[in-house]
């Protein structure tokens, strides 16, 4: 593929649910999706212009908080959840089918009131709450089941995120930061 120095990219946002039990949503999406369809992953969505334009600067020349309202706009528009203390994961750089690249910040956030009431959007089809281990059963996003290691050793054992690094199904893959 050949690359542009000059391209813009997309900015994602995508947020790991996490319910009161400690479980991780994951949601499939439509066969019908360009990219990875029938797969599944964890919501998120395209930063837009709108998404903090049309509201008050935090500063005379700044908006804040962008990835964690991108984060819980998604949260609602595709699977109907309210999420709060949203936190950074990680983050990858992914070249689209049209070539254009897209950053993807991954962040992670606990869920608001019930997390049975998920109402998916027309582009998923089903969605888990799983722990790290059953989520081996899905087919996931590649990445996606990594994303998920970081988490679920930070909560287990309050430490550090640490950096993506691809599993093997062994312990202790982590770098730090």
């Amino acid at each position: 593929m050949k690359y542009d120095k000059n391209q813009a990219h997309y900015v994602v946002i995508t947020c790991i649910p996490v319910n009161e039990e400690g479980k991780y949503l994951i949601a499939k999406r439509a066969e019908k999706e360009k990219a990875f369809p029938g797969l599944w992953t964890v919501p998120g969505g395209k930063l837009e212009v709108l998404d903090y334009a049309l509201r008050e600067k935090d500063t005379s020349a700044h908006w804040y908080n962008v990835f964690e309202d991108v984060a819980k706009k998604e949260m609602k528009e595709e699977v109907g959840l309210e999420v709060k203390n949203i936190e950074y994961v990680t983050s990858m750089v992914y070249i689209r089918s049209d070539g254009v690249p897209a950053v993807i910040v991954s962040l992670w956030a606990k869920v608001v009131g019930d997390s049975t009431k998920v109402k998916l959007c027309h582009a998923l089809t089903d969605y888990k709450w799983v722990t790290l281990e059953e989520a081996k059963n899905y087919e996931l996003i590649d990445g996606i089941y990594e994303e998920l290691e970081i988490l679920d050793r930070k909560l287990k054992d309050g430490g550090k995120m640490g950096e993506w690094k691809k599993s093997d199904g062994d312990e202790g893959l982590f770098g730090s930061y």
